[in-house]
């Protein structure tokens, strides 16, 4: 059953399969991947997670998760600053295995929901400019395209989401 769980210690291995089809570096967007972290040992997963959970209160991590497979990460970010005018509110991967499957944007509407419960009236979301598939998943749960920007990462569409009330 597929389902967006905080991050957890149990899913170490699960984890580190998803990490390691992304191949190496830290381009898993949404899962709050530093530089500094290292996650392969226990301890130091441990102690990443829960510094994931420690930052709860500014940015909501879940992973996408079914029969104990981690399918991809996804974070929102709750306030708008410097890392978020350039990162957006939501950002979100896909394992390449699972992709095509629609994950992305039943990930992305439910991270949504949980920024019209924290009050939030509209997000951020960015993506790399030549990366088609989110691009359309943004555009398809209602982005409103802003422009391209160049940043350090490269160029990033940037797309801005209304967020409407339940029925309206």
């Amino acid at each position: 059953m597929l389902d967006l769980i905080a991050p957890t210690t149990r899913l170490h291995n699960a984890w580190l399969d998803a990490h390691a089809e992304w191949g190496p570096g830290l381009h898993e967007d949404g899962f709050g991947l530093a530089p500094t972290d290292e996650v392969e040992s226990p301890a130091r997963f441990a102690a990443w997670v829960a510094r994931l959970a420690d930052g709860s209160e500014q940015t909501t991590c879940r992973w996408i998760v079914e029969d104990d497979q981690v399918l991809g990460g996804i974070a929102l970010r709750h306030e708008f600053n410097d890392h978020v005018q350039w990162a957006g509110h939501i950002g979100f991967g896909i394992r390449p295995s699972a992709r095509r499957r629609g994950l992305a944007s039943w990930a992305v509407g439910r991270m949504l929901d949980e920024a019209r419960g924290l009050g939030m009236d509209r997000v951020l979301v960015v993506c790399a400019a030549n990366n088609v598939a989110s691009a359309k998943t943004i555009e398809r749960l209602g982005g409103v395209f802003e422009e391209i920007r160049d940043t350090e990462l490269g160029p990033l569409r940037r797309y801005w989401i209304t967020i409407a009330e339940p029925n309206a």
